[in-house]
């Protein structure tokens, strides 16, 4: 066995295995359970009962670690109740942008309440599978491949290629882009929030893999 063996490419591929069995071999404890309604601040359950009154019908996911903060709460749900519905590009491709991201962060709970919404909007069950499973899709209509390269460039790169901007703005225009990268920006704040106070996943039997980068 050559020196070269334990390079820092090996180690990095052998601490990112260890990195996913170690987030398959235990369930995280949610650091910011959920707040009976009856239990919340005056100061809480105004913004909350308005996230339930929407068109979200429920409190749940970044919303439950987010409530402790009802103001930044009020603000992020406004954001995300347009980024979601009434984007320039869609609630498919939109939901596809959501998908992207969830992946990128492996937020469970995100991909967890995405994964059927992106189903019944329209987006193919193998299109889903293959981001889960960290893969370029190969069955992507036009519009798809266009949201996917640049939803793909901001997160791993962070950073789009003018070939990709060129191809999104001529079929999205201006506004399309700026609401892209907002999707993508909004997903991704969301994702910090529940990543970095362990939002318990609804569905943990079935958790997204860690990347291996």
């Amino acid at each position: 066995m050559g020196s070269n063996f334990f390079n820092g490419e090996f180690m990095k591929k052998l601490f990112g295995i260890l990195t996913a069995l170690v987030a398959l071999s235990a369930v995280a404890e949610d650091r910011m359970p959920p707040i009976p309604l009856d239990k919340m601040t005056p100061d809480q359950r105004g913004p909350a009962e308005e996230i339930i009154k929407g068109p979200r019908g429920a409190l749940y996911g970044p919303f439950l670690p987010l409530i402790r903060s009802p103001e930044l709460m009020d603000r992020s749900s406004k954001m995300g109740e347009y980024l979601r519905y009434h984007s320039a590009i869609g609630n498919r491709l939109s939901e596809l942008v959501i998908l992207i991201v969830a992946r990128q962060w492996s937020q469970q709970v995100e991909w967890y309440l995405h994964e059927s919404i992106a189903l019944k909007v329209g987006i193919k069950p193998d299109v889903v599978k293959a981001i889960s499973e960290g893969r370029r899709p190969d069955d992507l209509t036009a519009d798809e491949q266009i949201v996917y390269a640049f939803s793909s460039e901001m997160n791993v790169n962070h950073s789009v290629s003018d070939t990709t901007y060129a191809l999104a703005k001529k079929r999205f225009g201006e506004k399309g882009v700026v609401d892209m990268l907002g999707l993508n920006g909004y997903y991704t704040y969301l994702a910090i929030i529940m990543n970095g106070t362990q939002t318990e996943n609804p569905d943990n039997a079935k958790p997204l893999k860690a990347l291996i980068r």
